[in-house]
């Protein structure tokens, strides 16, 4: 896999996860118009935080497979590690990494698959098992962009406090963006095709 390759995907994938992060400051200005209190944020990203990794696990296993022979007991593993690592670093230290530089008042990290191990992780060894029998992946990394910008969105919004200016929404905003442009294209597409060995690619 060469740099132009990674270059590609990621600016290719950059118009969309704009339209995602657009979505996020729409809701997140919804969400401090009508005060939505910070427990509904929290109900909504873990909501949409166990959906982000299945799909993750889902589109990184089928694009492992897609491309090569492994055993089932690799496949597992990549799947996994490319869902719970990066889903992860997607939604809960990145956006924790904001806040904490936003010196935002309730800020925090959530970990979903020590603090919720029984919904997470059975997801991701759900998304692994579909990984083996879905070969198209468009639809599914299409959906994990959008539920990463708000899985991201709602860990933001449990730390904020009643109100938020212009200068701190535009850098929740970069934040947003960050944290899902960037390790979505490597879930779906370098994490897996990295572990691709020149000999087993189909």
């Amino acid at each position: 896999m060469t740099t132009s390759f990674i270059a590609a995907e990621l600016s290719a994938h950059a118009p969309f996860t704009a339209f995602g992060t657009l979505t996020g400051i729409v809701i997140m200005a919804a969400f401090i118009r009508f005060q939505i209190t910070g427990e509904v944020s929290a109900a909504l990203f873990w909501i949409f935080h166990p959906l982000h990794v299945l799909l993750s696990a889902l589109v990184t296993t089928a694009m492992y497979r897609r491309h090569s022979r492994s055993d089932i007991g690799r496949v597992f593993l990549i799947g996994y590690a490319g869902s719970i690592g990066i889903a992860t670093l997607s939604d809960s230290l990145i956006p924790f990494a904001g806040e904490w530089l936003l010196n935002l008042p309730n800020r925090g990290v959530h970990l979903g698959f020590i603090e919720k191990w029984w919904l997470v992780n059975p997801l991701a060894f759900a998304g692994i098992g579909l990984g083996f029998v879905v070969s198209h992946t468009q639809i599914p990394h299409a959906g994990h962009v959008l539920l990463s910008t708000w899985a991201s969105l709602f860990h933001i919004m449990m730390s904020l406090g009643s109100s938020i200016d212009v200068v701190t929404t535009i850098l929740i905003a970069a934040f947003l963006f960050l944290a899902v442009w960037v390790p979505c294209c490597t879930s779906d597409i370098i994490f897996p095709l990295i572990w691709v060995k020149k000999e087993e690619a189909a």
